[in-house]
């Protein structure tokens, strides 16, 4: 990240969340500025991920309800336990 990129943003947080930040910033040997920092992109990262699979899910659920291919519980837990016990086999067929 390059300087000009960088812009301050002011959050307002309570007296009580302020000194337990400050005293996790001691300890850590951080400044609370840095900890701030790293939980908000942490936070981000996280949430990020967790949008994509939730538009994964939706698209293959779409997908489902077009097309009506997928596997049984069954054959996907068969495929786990295989998977499971090392064995690298190729995932079942979709099926109608």
């Amino acid at each position: 990240m390059t300087a000009a990129a960088i812009r301050p943003v002011a959050i307002k947080i309570d007296d009580a969340t302020k000194a337990k930040l400050k005293l996790l910033a001691e300890a850590r040997h951080r400044t609370p500025h840095w900890l701030m920092r790293e939980a908000i992109t942490q936070y981000v990262e996280r949430e990020e991920k967790r949008e994509a699979f939730r538009q994964d899910t939706l698209n293959a659920w779409e997908a489902y309800r077009t097309t009506g291919l997928h596997v049984t519980a069954d054959e996907a837990d068969a495929w786990l336990t295989q998977l499971e016990q090392g064995n690298d086999i190729e995932p079942p067929e979709c099926h109608v």
